[in-house]
């Protein structure tokens, strides 16, 4: 088992490693929340590389190679936002949805009634406490 100082290094191993084999690898991780650190490891049986941290600044970085693995590992591309454009053009059209007139026919409205007749969510009424004298 080798710790691999630098982040560039451990993620670059990390993503080489799973590439070379998807089907044997495995990412392991252990959070220590009374020390504060966080240990990443991955191994595919033959070679294991591990990073050890006790900064909070690595978790943006950790959450990147997490979301990184999982496409990977779901052999998809992460869903991009829509460029500024479409979603200036998509707030135009819900503020106009919203803006329009109701419509003319009227809504169906159902209700339900509880088969037993009682308003209760069906919980445990509980007793107030004697006072004491």
């Amino acid at each position: 088992m080798v710790y691999i100082n630098s982040w560039q290094e451990y993620q670059d191993a990390a993503e080489a490693l799973y590439k070379k084999s998807p089907n044997n690898t495995r990412y392991c991780i252990k959070w220590k929340s009374s020390e504060g650190k966080l240990v990443l490891k991955i191994t595919d049986n033959v070679s294991c590389i591990k990073f050890k941290t006790y900064s909070s600044i690595f978790l943006n970085r950790f959450e990147a190679l997490n979301l990184s693995l999982m496409e990977k590992m779901q052999n998809r591309h992460a869903v991009q936002p829509p460029p500024p454009k479409a979603q200036a053009q998509a707030a135009e059209q819900i503020d106009s949805a919203r803006n329009s007139p109701a419509p003319t026919t009227p809504a169906t409205i159902s209700t339900t009634v509880p088969a037993s007749g009682s308003t209760n969510s069906g919980g445990v009424k509980k007793k107030k406490p004697k006072k004491k004298k």
